[in-house]
């Protein structure tokens, strides 16, 4: 079960949450199969077999629905960030668990990556999405040092790019989806234990 959106109540049954996520679910399919602006909220609630008046009972706009989407994202940077900040230094061995919770939550959320890729326009000036882009910048300051040389300083801000570009730079059906995350991670790792040499 996922974690509920901010626009949930702690006290929705479980109905209203299954409902919300299958909602989320059906709207991203069709987001990414035909686009974010060829999808209406009729085409969305027809997929699902209710009525568009059952479907503003959840959510309001195509907008509401994307915000509930990355909601979880953005917590989940929150998160990373906060325990970054927690810290006077930043050890090469905090940096590494950095990565490795960015890389876990950019796989799991791989849906909405493909969808964000395959809708850059539209999502482009999207309230929520450039609050991820945000914390993302904000999350690659945290992983370099003013101390460090421009080198070391790209090497490491190049280790979250790693994870999101597997899918564009290793594309194709033969690779097998954890194969790719197995690979991004890797290489995000030796990017951001980057020295000189």
């Amino acid at each position: 079960m996922s974690e509920r959106t901010s626009t949930e109540s702690a006290f929705a049954p479980r109905e209203t949450r299954d409902t919300r996520e299958r909602i989320q679910e059906i709207a991203l399919e069709l987001f990414t199969e035909q686009g974010y602006e060829a999808t209406s909220l009729r085409e969305i609630a027809e997929a699902l077999g209710v009525t568009k008046a059952a479907l503003y009972y959840h959510f309001k706009t195509k907008e509401d629905i994307v915000a509930g989407m990355v909601v979880d994202r953005i917590s989940s940077l929150d998160a990373i960030i906060m325990e970054l900040r927690a810290h006077e230094t930043v050890t090469p061995e905090m940096r590494r668990e950095a990565i490795v919770h960015y890389a876990k939550g950019a796989y799991e959320g791989r849906a909405i990556t493909r969808f964000m890729e395959r809708n850059p326009t539209a999502m482009k000036h999207h309230p929520v999405i450039m609050q991820m882009r945000e914390k993302v910048l904000e999350l690659s300051g945290l992983l370099v040092s003013h101390d460090d040389t421009l080198t070391v300083r790209l090497k490491r801000g190049l280790a979250l790019f790693a994870i999101h570009a597997v899918g564009f730079m290793l594309p194709g059906p033969e690779i097998d989806e954890d194969e790719r995350y197995e690979t991004s991670l890797k290489v995000a790792l030796e990017l951001i234990e980057a020295n000189e040499g």
